[in-house]
């Protein structure tokens, strides 16, 4: 019987785990909306651009320094969705916190940070600045342990 099992290699252009940090994995930049865009504002733009969260901005007594409400997530969405929250404003469904990570984090403490707060996206921030550059998502890291060189 034929081998079927596919046999991969790390990239040379992803380190391993061990080595990374949040800027080798990190999406930059981040896509956002206003906190009163719709349940359907926020499914198009998701949709649309392939991605699995989005970040709610605005003016808010709840805002961080970093200008970020929240982040509504592809299963925030769905929620909302299913449970018929079809009029549910972006800065309603932002439910999950802000978490946040500087591009010179270390992979695994980020991946720490995720596990301990539950999250499937940190927000990348310029450490003095606290803005906002990039999103590390749980796949990305899952990328860096498929991919990275070990």
């Amino acid at each position: 019987m034929p081998d079927t099992a596919i046999h991969y290699h790390g990239s040379y252009l992803m380190p391993s785990l061990e080595h990374a940090t949040v800027a080798d994995a990190m999406h930059p930049g981040i896509l956002s909306c206003e906190p009163d865009a719709t349940l359907t504002d926020v499914a198009r733009m998701m949709a649309s651009n392939h991605i699995h969260c989005l970040a709610v901005i605005g003016v808010s007594h709840r805002e961080p320094e970093c200008g970020i409400w929240g982040i509504i997530s592809d299963l925030d969405l769905i929620r909302a969705g299913i449970r018929g929250g079809e009029d549910t404003s972006a800065g309603a469904l932002a439910q999950q916190s802000i978490v946040s990570v500087t591009p010179t984090t270390s992979l695994r403490d980020a991946g720490e940070l995720m596990v301990t707060h539950g999250a499937n996206h940190l927000v990348v921030v310029e450490a003095e600045s606290q803005r906002p550059v990039g999103i590390l998502s749980t796949l990305d890291i899952a990328g860096v342990l498929a991919w990275g060189e070990g």
